[in-house]
């Protein structure tokens, strides 16, 4: 223990309340192995501890989100980078060591031996200030519309129940005017008995758009049942509350997005990005998280490998070119070339060229789809290497 070595690898099996650290040499024993609390005088004293072991410290960490968000930070602060070693690979390596047993400790051991029996796990770098910002920004807005899914599938069901023939007359998920409504009247009974005119005033007076189309609308399902059913009254207290709620989500998510527009619009290759059709400020922010440092796709296959957008050979013996969709890529940056690729088909020029070329070609919706996506990602790619921004015709070639 008191010999200093010239290289030695540290795994952590990173956690909310306490990660766990081992250390191991060349030849795979363990040097040191140890508990540390999630806090930064517990980290720096470990730190110092593994550091004192060797010259170089190679790390693995098993976790790179918010649970390991100071053990990193810590980390690069010190001048020491670690990469990052997927759940996934550390389950299926722990079958190659004896013994069944799952503890913090083992987990850590794994990592530490994994990593120094392979080099070509991905770097982890902790992200400048404009990409963390973005990245919390785009992650409380995404939950911010799974809420609003939830409480708009919640008041559906809730209106089912005591008003079906209102529930069927708006798409509630798009309009406002119907949200409004419900947020004064959701029984037959009250409908009827405020009559169109006052209904039209009453969403007037809370600028709603085509409010005398939403009363006449919403009158109509009302003469159609004359029933009431049971428990129509605290139903209507549930729905009330429930269009007021996402109402109130709707205020919330324009103030985020316009937060992300700005603080995107922030990034020097801001402008570049928002250049390819489909992509906006919200897309935009979101590859800018997903893909972080373009330095590390050596090209554009890399990026696209990395989305997800390049089959995998799963080839043998006789059997070649089977190939299948990868299991291993960032699903976050999949969406973004995915989302960005479906809106641009929308309208007129070289994307919407090309997904009619691929249907034409007998692809279905999806693939067509993906196939653009992955021609995006080559653009994409071209255009921040280049610096540049996107035009529909291809630019002038110059002789070298």
């Amino acid at each position: 223990m008191s010999e200093r070595r010239s290289r030695v690898w540290a795994g952590i099996d990173a956690g909310k309340v306490h990660h766990w650290a081992a250390v191991v040499d060349a030849t795979g024993a363990t040097l040191w192995s140890k508990k540390i609390e999630n806090d930064e005088s517990a980290i720096l004293t470990a730190l110092g501890e593994i550091l004192e072991l060797a010259d170089e410290v190679r790390w693995a960490v098993d976790i790179s989100g918010t649970s390991s968000a100071l053990l990193l930070a810590l980390l690069a602060a010190h001048g020491q980078q670690a990469v990052y070693v997927p759940g996934r690979t550390v389950n299926r390596m722990a079958g190659a060591y004896r013994g069944e047993a799952k503890t913090d400790a083992r987990d850590a051991y794994v990592i530490a031996e994994t990593a120094r029996q392979r080099r070509d796990f991905a770097a982890i770098d902790v992200p400048a200030q404009l990409a963390a910002d973005l990245a919390l920004l785009t992650v409380h807005r995404f939950d911010l519309v799974a809420d609003r899914v939830r409480m708009i599938n919640r008041l559906r069901d809730v209106l089912t129940g005591v008003f079906p023939a209102l529930e069927r007359a708006f798409d509630y998920s798009a309009h406002k005017g119907a949200l409004v409504l419900l947020t004064g009247y959701q029984t037959p009974a009250a409908i009827r008995r405020r009559g169109r005119a006052r209904i039209t005033a009453w969403l007037a007076n809370r600028s709603v758009r085509g409010a005398d189309a939403v009363a006449a609308t919403a009158l109509e399902a009302a003469q159609a049942q004359q029933a009431a059913l049971p428990g129509e009254d605290v139903a209507g207290q549930i729905v009330a509350d429930l269009a007021a709620q996402i109402l109130a989500l709707d205020e919330r998510l324009k103030r985020i997005d316009k937060q992300i527009s700005e603080t995107f619009r922030s990034h020097p290759q801001a402008q570049i990005i928002e250049s390819l059709p489909g992509m906006g400020p919200i897309l935009g922010a979101e590859f800018v998280v997903a893909a972080g440092d373009l330095a590390a796709h050596a090209d554009a296959g890399h990026l696209a490998s990395a989305a997800g957008l390049v089959p995998v050979p799963r080839d043998s013996g006789r059997r070649t070119g089977n190939l299948h969709r990868p299991k291993r890529y960032s699903r976050r940056l999949r969406r973004v070339f995915y989302m960005s690729a479906q809106t641009s088909i929308i309208r007129e020029g070289p994307n919407r060229d090309f997904y009619l070329k691929k249907r034409g070609e007998g692809c279905k919706h999806v693939q067509a789809v993906i196939a653009l996506a992955r021609r995006r990602a080559s653009v994409l790619w071209a255009l921040l290497r280049d610096n540049r921004v996107f035009t529909p015709v291809l630019p002038a070639t110059q002789a070298a």
